[in-house]
């Protein structure tokens, strides 16, 4: 596995992830359900940070960073939500699992480490703020 371009969809995925919360926090807010907009707000701040530490973590490699700007996700109505979530951070889950397997630095093995737990927590729960600033 080349590590690069594998770090590089984990970040575009990441961006995506944090989109499809970003839709769903909009969404609670429309219906005045805060406490929901607050869960959402949550994750997609999680995943804001994996994107954050990833493109950091790409700089420190040295690599030229792909633009995510203009990136969008699946728009979920609020419905459906819950097994459209679980669905993707267990896909987020899986995605670490097997990077974790390539060979690395110990320094891209610590941060993927630390994001894969993170989603885990993501998929066991779809809640929570696991990520400290």
């Amino acid at each position: 596995m080349d590590l690069i371009p594998a770090l590089e969809d984990a970040r575009a995925a990441e961006k995506e992830q944090a989109l499809f919360y970003r839709s769903l926090a909009a969404q609670a807010e429309d219906r005045g359900d805060a406490a929901l907009s607050e869960r959402f707000n949550d994750l997609h701040a999680d995943e804001q940070h994996h994107v954050s530490r990833l493109t950091a973590r790409l700089l420190e490699l040295g690599a030229d960073l792909a633009d995510i700007a203009d990136l969008t996700s699946e728009s979920v109505s609020m419905d459906v939500w819950t097994p459209a979530a679980q669905a993707r951070e267990e896909g987020e889950v899986r995605r670490y699992e097997r990077l974790l397997e390539a060979h690395m630095d110990d320094d891209t093995r610590a941060l993927l480490t630390e994001i894969v737990d993170t989603e885990r927590h993501h998929a066991a729960e779809l809640g929570g703020k696991w990520t400290t600033a």
